[in-house]
């Protein structure tokens, strides 16, 4: 890794992140040394260059921890421009405060402290339980999923969400889905 500069961890604007790795020093003699830089880094970033897999990275290294951690960056070209989103063209600049103190309060009711690990990944899930299932030779199951309404009125949007949370208050945001529908076999034409 070679380090060209430093600057404030905070400067890095997380669009530009692609990937993290951990580093760890290479053997006894280099773990004063790893320790000193870890924290000599506190509150900095050391920006730089890397060859890995057959091609050069623009990385960044941070201290976290007892270690450091790199990160590969995307370069400045490879990352599109807001101004450059015509969608975004449309958007109001402005919009009605009692809208703003509405959308405040449905957020403020999903509100908690953030503990990724309670998140897992169901389509993963889902697709080892069709795995299971072919292997054991049961039928496969697929889930019915409600079409989402559609959304005419922001204001009604969000008092319909309210009322749906003033009911149970801090439940997931997550729609519930009906009981599974078994799949039926496609039937094949003889030839």
């Amino acid at each position: 890794i070679d380090l060209v500069q430093f600057t404030d961890a905070a400067a890095i604007d997380p669009i530009y992140v692609e990937r993290p790795y951990y580093l760890a020093p290479d053997g006894a003699m280099a773990t004063e040394a790893f320790a000193v830089m870890r924290e000599g880094m506190k509150g900095k970033a050391g920006i730089g260059k890397l060859a890995l897999y057959g091609r050069e990275y623009l990385v960044a290294v941070q201290p976290r921890e007892k270690g450091l951690v790199m990160y590969t960056l995307r370069h400045a070209k490879e990352v599109r421009s807001m101004d450059n989103i015509d969608e975004l063209e449309h958007v109001p600049a402005k919009v009605k405060p009692e809208e703003i103190k509405m959308a405040k309060q449905v957020i403020g009711n999903f509100e908690a402290e953030l503990n990724l690990s309670e998140y897992r990944d169901e389509y993963q899930e889902e697709l080892q339980r069709i795995i299971d299932a072919k292997i054991a030779g049961e039928e496969v199951v697929a889930t019915a999923e409600e079409t989402p309404p559609k959304v005419v009125n922001l204001m009604d949007a969000l008092r319909q969400s309210l009322d749906r949370v003033s009911t149970g208050k801090k439940k997931s945001a997550k729609a519930e889905f009906e009981k599974p529908v078994k799949a039926v076999p496609k039937k094949r034409a003889a030839r």
